[in-house]
């Protein structure tokens, strides 16, 4: 079940519905279940606490994944920053829901096993987010 939560914002994603049948469709599609998933939308500087409490990193960040999974049972906390994600979006030109998109997918592939601490990694990892994205698109029509 995917389940979302607001730590310190006021934020209401649109289409949860579709959100979860296309995150579940993310896993099939790798063999893999979704189990217990929280999202968990926040602000940078709750983003920053997070990761500095539980990481010992000392930076700001648009997404922490927890990773509780049991083999192919995909269990796990995301913590994402609204702010990080809107800039993110002016950044790179792009829609706000569609970087919104990108950073729940790469938390959901991080769940998976995907790494993206390589240049070869991060390849890896933006095609599969590319491919999530657009199959997102073609659920919604």
């Amino acid at each position: 079940m995917i389940s979302y939560f607001n730590q310190d914002i006021e934020f209401k994603l649109k289409g949860k519905l579709i959100n979860n049948q296309w995150l579940k469709l993310v896993a099939e599609s790798e063999i893999r279940r979704i189990g217990d998933i929280n999202i968990i939308f926040c602000s940078d500087n709750y983003i920053l606490d997070v990761n500095m409490k539980y990481l010992g990193h000392d930076y700001f960040t648009d997404i922490i994944t927890f990773d509780y999974c049991e083999k192919d049972k995909l269990n796990g906390d995301l913590f994402i920053s609204i702010d990080s994600v809107r800039e993110n979006a002016l950044h790179y030109g792009t829609e706000f829901e569609t970087e919104l998109n990108r950073v729940m997918v790469h938390g959901i592939l991080h769940l998976i096993g995907y790494d993206d601490h390589s240049k070869k990694d991060i390849k890896i990892m933006r095609e599969k987010e590319d491919y999530y994205i657009s199959l997102k698109d073609a659920i919604r029509g």
